[in-house]
């Protein structure tokens, strides 16, 4: 790495796009690690983040089919399902603080975050999720709801005919807070034409998220990478999360997503370990305004996001339980780690685990 792009980092200077893409280029690793690292350090000392959650996909059944995706389904294909109110309700009851929430979460309180996102279903209508977001937060109200990607609230907007606007401001009365970044996937046009032509622009993805942020919704953003996309389109994607980050705020974490390669159309490989830790490392530099990189094991492996703990990243995400999206395209992990997991995990990585809810508020540090 040349030693004047090293010094600037070190002092705090902004990546040039130029200057980003000659990292994902560079062979030098570790150099690129220790720096990512050094910045992470910055933001939040040596802490690494955690969170006992709960996943809950209400349908495979979608009206897009995306190639990169697995998970979807029409409605009398074989594998296709939908989940009752009832069912998913009764999913965040183990999480109450009952011996069997304990053995799924590792910890007294149950789970302190639920993450819904899923299929845009041909049948159910917008009040159908503003029923389930008023019902969670009616049985669990101290519970944190991260629900519904950008793409759902486009397609909630189209089915019901309300502004976006006035979509995101019907949920967040009946309880959303969060907003997962799912539907990112690569902003540049060239790549989506290729990969999920039927999903949203990434122009207004980016609105959304907007006007999500302007009306009190905060959000995580996402990347997937390791498929048909170049460095180039990897750092047009982060640059333009760094631009809206600068005008709203709003942005929690980033969530590098690798791609999984197997029942999709597009097919390919899985990506390697090295290009998960660039991915990283290069997102902790360019992105100097996001408070947190997230290292999401399900996708990464445990060992990886361990690993990249001292690339950048200051979050693994949580206990998940029963995610269903990655694992449908090849996800090599199993499908939950206990609290105990996680604090080891982060422990022998040299960290101090931090247990979070939600909004980052700590509920426990070790």
């Amino acid at each position: 790495m040349p030693e004047k792009l090293r010094a600037k980092i070190l002092s705090g200077g902004r990546l040039t796009r130029k200057e980003a893409v000659r990292l994902f280029q560079s062979d030098d690793i570790f150099g690129i690690g220790r720096l990512a690292g050094e910045a992470a350090r910055r933001k939040n000392g040596e802490k690494a983040f955690f969170i006992v959650n709960r996943h809950i996909n209400p349908t495979n059944i979608c009206v897009n089919r995306c190639k990169f995706c697995a998970f979807s389904r029409s409605k009398e294909e074989k594998g296709a399902y939908e989940l009752t109110l009832e069912e998913m309700l009764g999913r965040l009851d183990c999480g109450s603080g009952t011996k069997q929430a304990d053995a799924l979460s590792g910890g007294p309180r149950g789970f302190s975050e639920v993450h819904i996102v899923g299929g845009l279903h041909p049948d159910w209508p917008f009040d159908f999720y503003l029923n389930l977001i008023s019902a969670i937060r009616k049985r669990h109200p101290k519970l944190n709801i991260k629900a519904f990607t950008a793409v759902e609230i486009d397609y909630f907007s189209r089915i019901s005919g309300l502004r976006v606007h006035d979509v995101l401001t019907r949920l967040r009365d009946a309880g959303l807070q969060i907003m997962p970044g799912g539907g990112a996937e690569i902003f540049a046009e060239r790549v989506r034409n290729q990969v999920c032509p039927e999903k949203i622009p990434g122009a207004r993805w980016l609105e959304i998220m907007k006007i999500a942020h302007g009306v009190g919704i905060k959000t995580n953003a996402t990347m997937l990478y390791g498929h048909v996309e170049t460095y180039e389109d990897r750092v047009d994607h982060l640059f333009k999360l760094r631009e809206l980050q600068d005008k709203t705020g709003g942005f929690q974490a980033f969530i590098p997503l690798a791609y999984h390669p197997k029942n999709t159309e597009i097919g390919g490989h899985y990506s390697s370990g090295l290009d998960d830790l660039k991915t990283i490392a290069v997102s902790r530099l360019v992105l100097d305004n996001f408070d947190h990189i997230k290292a999401y094991w399900i996708m990464l492996g445990e060992k990886i996001s361990q690993v990249a703990l001292l690339f950048g990243a200051d979050d693994i995400d949580g206990t998940i339980v029963e995610e269903k999206i990655a694992h449908m395209a090849g996800g090599l992990t199993g499908g939950t780690m206990t609290r105990d997991d996680l604090i080891a995990l982060i422990r022998k990585a040299g960290k101090a685990p931090v247990e979070r809810d939600g909004l980052y508020k700590a509920l426990w540090r070790g």
